[in-house]
């Protein structure tokens, strides 16, 4: 009886989550319905109009996507010179000494650090020292953005990526020394062709995490519903315009800030369905 219980236990857990799923699907599609009926759904996505002065109403989600895949781009690039490194320390160069559990320990705990705290570090530390070297006169906008978001998603791509490198056999590595090779011939001719699917993975799931943040980027990006020119201009993201206007938000204005929700959950859900694909090819090989 016990367990016969469990299993209906199970059996009800794994039947809630997907339906959970399609009620989420299935909400921002009812609610989004009038904005796609009013613009077209690629009317909406490639206009840039976003104007809520009453009797001319228009809205369009291109200066919103555009801002947050130039964001989640540009913190792509700054992550990677940081996270590479902490993953190859950790799983390769000292792999299972008291050095490598620290770092991870402290890179764990920077990624529990709540998105708000980074904000403020952001505004009073990163924002002013962009001020400071005339990169951009207001500080604010999507370099500033970026570059606090990459510090926010180092620790998901290193620890991901480092446990790919732990993964790689020690007999092909001890092979290539055999032979020879010197520890950066190995990393580059054994380690990284074996492990590379899945620390490109690492980085996609990473994507994933850059795209939907908003507290961060609402506190930085100088939010402005214009189609940003250039890395130091502002803007605003998908999900920092949605948390700025939701709540005085009604009728088509409303519905055209679900529609741009239903807008993230489809790219977020596309990227992470390949990082998973991703992570499963490189369990395979």
């Amino acid at each position: 009886m016990k367990d016969r219980l469990f299993r209906i236990l199970l059996l009800a857990s794994a039947i809630l989550i997907p339906l959970i799923c399609a009620g989420v699907v299935y909400a921002l599609i009812n609610d989004s319905l009038e904005a796609f009926d009013k613009f077209g759904f690629l009317g909406f996505l490639s206009s840039s109009d976003w104007s809520y002065t009453e009797g001319s109403e228009s809205y369009g989600a291109l200066p919103f996507i555009t801002g947050t895949l130039a964001t989640t781009a540009l913190a792509l690039l700054f992550c990677i010179p940081f996270s590479l490194p902490v993953s190859l320390f950790v799983g390769e160069y000292f792999k299972g000494t008291r050095i490598a559990e620290v770092l991870s320990t402290i890179t764990d705990l920077l990624a529990g650090i709540p998105s708000i705290i980074y904000g403020l570090w952001g505004f009073y530390t990163v924002r002013p020292l962009i001020m400071a070297l005339d990169i951009s006169p207001q500080g604010s906008g999507i370099l500033t953005a970026s570059f606090v978001l990459a510090i926010m998603i180092v620790p998901y791509a290193s620890s991901l990526s480092s446990e790919f490198i732990k993964m790689v056999p020690a007999e092909l590595k001890e092979s290539a020394y055999s032979l020879g090779a010197t520890r950066a011939e190995v990393i580059t001719k054994v380690v990284f062709p074996v492990a590379g699917s899945g620390i490109f993975s690492s980085y996609i799931l990473a994507i994933g995490r850059a795209l939907g943040e908003t507290m961060t980027v609402t506190m930085l990006i100088g939010n402005t519903n214009y189609m940003p020119t250039s890395i130091t201009s502002t803007a605003n993201s998908m999900a920092s315009v949605i948390a700025n206007q939701f709540g005085e938000a009604d009728d088509l204005r409303l519905s055209s800030l679900i529609a741009i929700a239903l807008s993230l959950f489809l790219i977020t859900a596309v990227i992470n369905m390949i990082g998973k694909m991703f992570i499963k090819h490189a369990r395979i090989q």
